[in-house]
């Protein structure tokens, strides 16, 4: 799902792309949308997503087929040979079969075996080895089979909740990583903002020693100034020209290194809105003005990393319920079609056949030595850890939202002061040209102002950098950066 920010953006950025001038929305999109850890991230989503689905799937039946094939060198024969058998005879007179025993013909006694001293039979019934023989060359056998899970210690539900939080805290991260994406990409903007600023100031600089520089070679040639005059406004000039050149080699860089936080090459000629025609009033007003106090209840609601830290509380109590499960029953229906070539359902019949069975497993833990309550007992520590671990984020966003909103306070404060500074430099550069025009002022005096001038100058603009990047800290601070 993606925030809203991200869907702002893309619609305040269509027309800034094509000119290769980009806002600070602009470039938050692009981040959002090329940033190999949000893409990551995304996928740690889906990833819970799928899991999710699997576990579901442990409440509905399972079926499984099994097959194989296996040749047997030899056949499989119930008698090692010929069997003779007794038979019997019914007695009517005692209305039962007895057995027919071969008796003496002149003393009508049974007759024993002397070997065996067991009576003789008188007839037999004949079973040849080969009759009861079987070939098993070539086996055949497979089975269908279904599993229902009744009650499994509640271990089912508890995974399914799991998964279901894991996917929530996915997402929470996901929301947070791209709150850290999104203030990468502003302190990297108001970097570019803030050096193309004080490149124009560097610009204005060297203009302003270059002109005292020709009007002291004038008045050097008239004899109004000295030698030691104008090499002081050479060096000057000259010390500049290295500013210049170091804050137009910081641009360059700070520009790759925007672009690369946007995903686009390194060598892409990225131009701000901001830079190109900034309005530094109209940015200080976009702040949010830090409140003396605020509700930590709605900040710990908002903040995306403390919720994805109340997930992994839930998460480990079900953790929790997964190892209880271990020491209770688990009950399962089962179903199975079984069939074999050969088959002995109707006599040994060299063709497929099978049968359908049901019936019902149940596993009682009994004793394991302590091992099952130990684990229980491990997983309820975690718990109170992940509870330890909760309580103590909230004390640091205690901390954050403090020290954010102090920081803000201080940089308002500070742009205001280093605006009036400005104004009384503007004036006091103004006089000193003045003066040095009329002839009452040095040229040391003018570079004196100049350089007043260029520090209040500086001074106001890392104000105003300061002031954006402390509002967006605050925001981050507040959960409310990517709302």
């Amino acid at each position: 799902m993606r925030s809203p920010v991200l869907i702002l953006a893309m619609t305040a950025a269509l027309g800034a792309f094509a000119d290769n001038v980009y806002s600070l929305d602009s470039c938050r999109q692009l981040a959002l949308k090329s940033n190999k850890q949000l893409m990551m991230s995304r996928e740690r989503i889906n990833k819970a997503h799928y899991q999710n689905k699997e576990a579901f799937a442990a409440y509905l039946p399972s079926i499984d087929f099994a097959g194989g094939y296996t040749y047997n060198q030899k056949d499989i024969s119930i008698f090692s040979s010929d069997q003779l058998l007794p038979t019997k005879t019914f007695d009517p007179a005692t209305q039962k079969y007895e057995f027919n025993i071969a008796k003496n013909p002149l003393t009508g006694e049974p007759i024993k075996d002397p070997a065996t001293g067991q009576y003789v039979p008188e007839t037999v019934a004949l079973i040849p080895k080969e009759a009861m023989t079987y070939d098993i060359h070539n086996v055949f056998f497979g089975a269908i089979t279904l599993t229902q899970p009744i009650y499994m210690g509640g271990k089912i539900v508890a995974m399914n909740k799991i998964t279901k939080y894991a996917e929530d805290a996915a997402r929470e991260l996901t929301n947070n990583e791209e709150e850290n994406v999104i203030y990468a990409v502003d302190a990297a903007y108001w970097q570019v903002v803030s050096l193309k600023s004080k490149q124009k100031l560097a610009e204005n600089y060297v203009a302003l020693l270059d002109t005292l520089q020709r009007n002291v070679t004038l008045m050097v040639e008239q004899g109004v100034a000295t030698r030691s005059d104008l090499l002081s406004v050479d060096v000057k000039l000259n010390s500049a020209k290295v500013d210049l050149t170091k804050v137009d080699n910081g641009l360059a860089l700070s520009r790759m290194a925007l672009a690369q936080v946007c995903g686009l090459p390194v060598d892409s000629d990225m131009r701000l809105v901001d830079e190109v025609s900034p309005d530094i009033d109209r940015l200080a007003r976009q702040i949010l003005l830090p409140a003396d106090e605020y509700d930590m209840e709605e900040v710990y609601s908002r903040r995306s990393d403390l919720r994805a830290l109340m997930r992994g509380i839930d998460v480990t109590e079900q953790k929790k319920k997964l190892a209880l499960s271990t020491m209770l029953p688990n009950v399962a229906l089962v179903g199975s079609y079984s069939f074999s070539n050969p088959n002995m359902f109707n006599g040994f019949s060299k063709r497929f056949g099978g049968a359908f069975s049901v019936g019902a497993m149940v596993t009682i833990p009994i004793w394991h030595w302590g091992g099952n309550y130990y684990k229980y007992k491990a997983a309820d520590t975690d718990v109170t850890v992940m509870k330890l671990q909760y309580e103590d984020a909230k004390e640091m966003i205690d901390l954050q939202v403090n020290q954010a909103s102090f920081r803000a306070q201080e940089s308002v404060k500070t742009y205001e002061m280093t605006k009036s500074n400005l104004d009384k430099a503007s004036d006091n550069l103004r006089c000193a040209n003045v003066g040095f025009r009329e002839g009452v002022s040095t040229s040391t005096t003018v570079m004196e102002a100049q350089t007043a001038w260029l520090k209040a100058n500086s001074e106001y603009i890392d104000a105003m950098i300061d002031i954006r990047l402390c509002d967006t800290y605050l925001r981050k601070a507040l959960g409310t950066l990517n709302k």
